[in-house]
């Protein structure tokens, strides 16, 4: 596993924030192993440190606002999104205001701030989340959704149309974090004339200027509509470019749009709290589908946290194959229930079956609705403890394993044809006298569907 990274030393950076318009400043300092990101509202007498959690979420209006116990942070996205992309997994950013500066409207100044401060190695392994199934989140309301399936490495696809001539269709691909900074950490935020015109007449984007946003004229630029834009963005003269956009501004893509929507869907993942592997498809994102599909995600990795499931990469070559597995144990087909061996060590094992329609038992267990039975599950965990019984001696085929004792036997979620079983074993005492006592679990896609405290012995097989 890769170690985790923070900043070498604390860099400082300051702007305006785009809708008060005031002046921000921010520190980025290094953090600890396991704190992850963090704001501290150092205007604030108390101090007060806001993580960045995806439940302190209030607000997705213009960019993603978190608020704990009264206090705000908001446009948060484009920091985050620097950190991810630089692969820190660890930082406390200071700032005397609840609004991030703005800059330029991309990730770029905080990526080079942050490469200027240095990035250093931590003593504890990074934190992951192997996507290992489907996951999807849709929006009714704008037809926006969300996908992540299973990859090597954390890739991003960001599909945008906005049924509009000027932007029309188009898309942009992060195969590998790698790319963010040189391919996506300067793609600048967007908006189009319509929206400009209704955020002035609110108040908003105090602190806008034609340097720190791309805006696409999608109406007719009217004298009234071009007296307010030089009023707000301190011009003497504006006009539209060949290309549809304000001008003092060149795209540095032509997709520049998709590749910052790339940018927020990071930023706003972010907000997990956990690194990810797996390809996420988004398909016309927002801050709004980005964060409700971060608080599921969030939701089904507590809840594989919370069993005790162990994260496996079924990418990564096992332990032991099926032919490794039975030179240790006497069990072979049909009643050989381990087909691999992911982890072991002097105290734990992790083992995999695949369950599949072919099972002998399922010809007679609810053949109509074939559901695997819980005491061959029970079966299948003893077998993967057995291996890590019989890798305690020197000469495992001279030897057999037989039950003892089976307590707190539980069966919690039917497994079925097409499911992957996931067996974790843990001694809970250290093996003595050829006598050993394990807790045994099963998972499948992080939920747990039995468990049970095993008694084991050892024998050779001339004393059987």
């Amino acid at each position: 596993m890769p170690k985790q990274q923070t900043i070498f030393k604390p860099v400082s950076l300051k702007g305006v924030g785009i809708h008060s318009g005031n002046e921000v400043n921010l520190t980025f300092k290094p953090a600890k192993e396991n704190f992850g990101y963090a704001f501290c509202r150092i205007d604030l007498a108390e101090k007060p440190i806001i993580e960045a959690d995806i439940n302190y979420v209030v607000s997705t209006e213009r960019g993603t606002t978190l608020e704990k116990n009264g206090v705000i942070i908001q446009t948060s996205e484009h920091v985050l999104a620097a950190l991810v992309g630089l692969e820190i997994d660890n930082v406390l950013i200071e700032i005397d205001a609840s609004e991030l500066p703005i800059l330029d409207g991309s990730s770029k100044f905080f990526v080079e701030a942050l490469i200027k401060a240095g990035i250093t190695e931590q003593k504890d392994d990074r934190n992951e989340y192997i996507v290992k199934d489907v996951i999807s989140y849709y929006d009714e309301k704008t037809g926006s959704d969300i996908t992540i399936i299973p990859s090597k490495f954390y890739e991003v696809t960001a599909m945008v149309d906005f049924d509009t001539k000027i932007l029309g269709t188009q898309n942009a691909t992060m195969k590998n974090l790698k790319d963010f900074k040189t391919d996506f950490a300067d793609a600048r935020t967007f908006s189009f004339l319509h929206e400009i015109e209704m955020l002035l007449e609110n108040g908003l984007i105090k602190g806008g200027d034609l340097n720190n946003a791309i805006v696409y004229v999608d109406k007719e630029l009217s004298p009234k509509t071009m007296n307010k834009l030089t009023k707000a963005f301190n011009r003497k003269e504006i006009s539209v470019q060949p290309n549809g956009i304000l001008d003092n501004l060149t795209l540095h893509y032509p997709n520049e749009a998709a590749r910052h929507k790339l940018l927020d869907v990071i930023g706003d993942l972010a907000l997990i709290g956990t690194r990810i592997k797996g390809k996420v498809i988004a398909n016309k994102p927002g801050h709004y589908v980005n964060t409700m599909f971060a608080k599921k995600l969030a939701n089904i990795i507590k809840n594989e946290i919370k069993n005790n499931a162990p994260q496996v990469d079924l990418s990564n070559p096992p332990v032991m194959d099926v032919n490794q597995i039975m030179k240790i144990l006497p069990h072979r087909p049909p009643f050989l229930l381990v087909d691999k061996i992911l982890e072991i060590s002097n105290n734990h094992v992790v083992g995999l079956k695949n369950v599949t329609i072919n099972e002998y038992f399922f010809q007679g267990h609810f053949p109509g609705k074939p559901i695997m039975p819980g005491v061959l599950q029970i079966e299948a965990m003893a077998q993967a403890g057995g291996v890590l019984v019989m890798n305690t001696v020197p000469d495992p085929e001279n030897y057999l394993t037989f039950f003892a004792k089976i307590d707190n036997a539980k069966f919690k979620y039917p497994v079925v044809p097409g499911d992957t079983l996931i067996f974790k074993l843990e001694l809970l005492s250290p093996i003595r006298r050829g006598i050993c006592h394990m807790k045994g679990q099963a998972f499948v896609d992080g939920k747990l569907t039995s468990e049970a405290e095993l008694l084991a012995k050892i024998i050779r097989k001339t004393e059987a």
